[in-house]
Order: structure tokens, then sequence, then C-alpha cells
């Protein structure tokens, strides 16, 4: 695994997501957004939506979506 190199975004990331419910982080493609998010909430759930089941149960129900996952999720 890749050495991961400490942002500063990470304690503001942390932050925001004690004040807020959600948190959106967005940016160009590759640039260490799911790495970042990972690092800072190693408890939480990771779930991607390039698989197409996955994407699929999101969209037909979304509540149940994230509601079946315990703690937080990082989408």
């Amino acid at each position: 695994m890749a050495e991961y190199i400490n942002r500063d975004l990470h304690e503001l990331l942390i932050r925001m997501a004690g004040w807020f419910p959600v948190v959106s982080l967005t940016g160009p493609r590759q640039s260490g957004k799911s790495t970042l998010v990972r690092h800072a909430f190693p408890d939480y759930s990771y779930v991607t939506l390039e698989d197409p089941q996955t994407r699929r149960a999101a969209l037909e129900d979304p509540v149940s979506f994230i509601r079946n996952r315990k703690g937080g999720l990082i989408i």
C-alpha cells in the first residue's frame, strides 16, 4: 500500500463531520479524495457506486441503502 500523505483538509473534514450530518468532498479524479476520507474516518463503512448492483440498490431504495449501514458511511 502506498504511503499516506497527511493533508491540511484532514482536520477540517473531521470538524465539518462533527457539525453536519452530510459532508461532500469533491475534486478531480485520482486526487486522493477517497484515501483522505477513509483515513479521516477509519470506522465508517465505505461503498463505491461503480459496481452496477450496488448503484442499482442505491437508486431503487436510497433510504434503506443508507439506513442498513451502521455508523458512518462513505459513498
